[in-house]
């Protein structure tokens, strides 16, 4: 039996990197929709964009962490 060390080490690699990535993505989402709840229910938060904005960029962060998954199943599927 041999290995190739070399592809196997670069698999571990990009999973590594990728799960690190994904995970991360996810944070920023959760922290900004955190962010979101923390400002609307603060008296202070008198602009209306900063609600938006964040709701914004934690469903981007959401629709990028299921794309990724959803190409992830494309690649071991296809």
């Amino acid at each position: 039996m041999n290995i190739d060390w070399a592809a196997l080490s670069s698999v571990f690699g990009v999973s590594l990197g990728v799960t690190v990535a994904l995970v991360g993505l996810f944070t920023l989402g959760i922290v900004a929709l955190s962010k979101r709840d923390a400002a609307t229910s603060a008296a202070t938060a008198s602009a209306g964009s900063a609600p938006a904005a964040a709701r914004t960029g934690a469903y981007a962060c959401f629709a990028l962490c299921a794309a990724a998954v959803a190409y992830g199943i494309y690649l071991i599927v296809a």
